[in-house]
């Protein structure tokens, strides 16, 4: 009878501990969706933005890299900038 119970209580349990990761990974879920929506809206926005710049007579090209040498750390930036320009004075691009 002692063992009957102790499954009935085990089961309990395991229902309890099934339904919280149930209801855990559905908020997980739930809110990666959030987010994904805020980041498409988000891609909108920079659109938007870059088609203001392009209507106004910007280079769009020229601001995205300005956007991308703005996002790196100076150090590598210099680091890159130094080899690139190593590699260009070896093909003579700037003789």
């Amino acid at each position: 009878m002692a063992k009957a119970e102790n499954e009935r209580a085990v089961e309990g349990h395991n229902s309890a501990a099934t339904k919280f990761a149930k209801d855990q990974l559905k908020s997980i879920v739930e809110r990666i969706e959030r987010l994904e929506e805020e980041k498409k809206a988000i891609g909108d926005d920079i659109r938007d933005v870059y088609a203001e710049a392009k209507g106004n007579g910007y280079d769009t090209k020229a601001i995205r890299a300005v956007v991308k040498i703005r996002k790196q750390d100076p150090n590598e930036r210099a680091e890159h900038e130094a080899i690139l320009d190593t590699y260009c004075q070896a093909l003579g691009i700037f003789a």
